[in-house]
């Protein structure tokens, strides 16, 4: 079975084709700089790439070239559109509506709608993908996979605000949880692989990225996470400040700051950005191996507040099996990894050096001691292709 995964960002259209069950990834390609004067389509099959350079006015022109390219008798990936049998689309915010991936119809397009306010750079970009798809992809069935749904399980005390009560039940103020399809991947990579019973497991999950967020998770549901109503709190990131003292905003405004530029300062200027100018781990860890004191600082604090999160995790879960780091800093960054686990031999969390340092391309152990530390490239791609096959097999998502 073919089957489409399409990530619609605001300029840009990632997407990965499938062979279900097998998992076998038949062509992937992102379109960017859609609306620009000129746009680039980038497109990989076969151990072969093409580039196609022209102006994408809209997303329905972009996906229709992606299309177009798909079934191109050169590069012999299909005969026509219809071969694709299900779209698995990533959608951001589900909020409280959406606890587990669903097929899309009127009513599920009307409630992605409704959440705008909740991610307004990303849930109106994918809606627009989905819509785009059922035109060009009619003979398939669309599905959406909410970023949020992992976290669907939180606790009550976990997910509410110390805030009045009205803020909750009539604005949705809550803690949602963002990167849930890779949590959930990487946490059940983990189980397998170290032959867990999901129904007795305790696991935390470190995603890190340009965007980063960690997960508590207990019996392979979500039971704490770092972000929370939006993509802003927890962990220090790229561009974001992570948890914040609520006072420094109203600080800033009473010194002249208008509100759109303290959030805009909050979400791309702020994390190792703003402490150093620059959001590439890489540049940030070469900077500090040279002395340069505002990168040293920076690394510092970056995997301090890991540090403090695996520890507020540990006692959430009563325990702790495994810890996974995952994403392209977690996945590539020893430093980072070595630095977040440093100091917590106490609680069984050590890191062998030697292992650390080791590049692969599966499920790596790197620990030196009875708690598992494992690093786990995520495949969220597959994921969301693995949950459309499900529902389209009469299944759950998530068997």
């Amino acid at each position: 079975m073919k089957i489409l995964v399409l990530n619609s960002g605001s300029s840009s259209l990632k997407y990965q084709l499938f062979d279900m069950p097998e998992g076998k990834v038949l062509c992937a390609g992102l379109v960017e700089k859609i609306t620009e004067k000129i746009g680039r389509l980038e497109h990989s099959y076969d151990g072969k790439k093409i580039v196609v350079e022209e102006h994408f006015p809209d997303h329905k022109v972009a996906l229709n070239q992606v299309a177009q390219v798909l079934t191109d008798p050169q590069y012999h990936i299909l005969e026509s559109a219809d071969e694709i049998e299900a779209v698995g689309h990533r959608v951001v915010h589900g909020g409280e509506s959406f606890s587990a991936t669903t097929e899309i119809n009127e009513e599920v397009k009307s409630k992605i709608k409704e959440l705008f306010s909740l991610a307004p750079l990303h849930n109106p970009a994918n809606l627009q993908g989905i819509e785009v798809a059922e035109n060009i992809f009619a003979a398939a069935k669309q599905y959406a996979v909410f970023d949020t749904a992992f976290h669907s399980t939180l606790p009550e005390e976990a997910y509410r605000f110390a805030i009045p009560e009205e803020f909750y039940s009539q604005y949705g103020t809550r803690v949602y949880g963002f990167h849930g399809t890779s949590h959930r991947y990487v946490a059940n990579q983990a189980i397998q692989h170290l032959g867990l019973k999901e129904e007795d497991s305790k696991i935390i999950t470190i995603h890190l990225g340009n965007g980063c967020s960690m997960a508590a998770i207990r019996n392979g549901k979500s039971v704490d996470t770092s972000m929370g109503l939006g993509p802003l709190s927890g962990l220090i990131m790229g561009t974001r400040s992570g948890d914040l003292d609520p006072s420094v905003i109203f600080y800033l405004l009473e010194q002249g700051y208008e509100i759109e530029e303290i959030k805009s300062t909050l979400n791309k200027k702020s994390g190792m950005k703003g402490l150093t100018g620059d959001n590439d781990l890489r540049n940030i860890n070469a900077r500090a191996n040279d002395g340069d004191a505002a990168a040293v600082l920076a690394l510092k604090m970056y995997s301090y507040r890991i540090k403090k999160y695996i520890g507020s995790y540990m006692a959430v879960l009563g325990g702790l099996d495994a810890i996974v780091f995952t994403a392209g800093v977690g996945e590539n960054d020893a430093a980072t990894r070595a630095k977040a686990c440093a100091g917590l031999e106490a609680f069984g969390i050590s890191i062998d050096s030697q292992q650390n340092q080791q590049r692969k391309s599966n499920i790596h152990e790197i620990q030196d001691g009875k708690i598992k530390i494992l690093v786990i490239p995520t495949d969220e791609e597959y994921e969301i292709a693995r949950q459309s096959y499900n529902l389209t097999q009469g299944k759950t998502p998530y068997e």
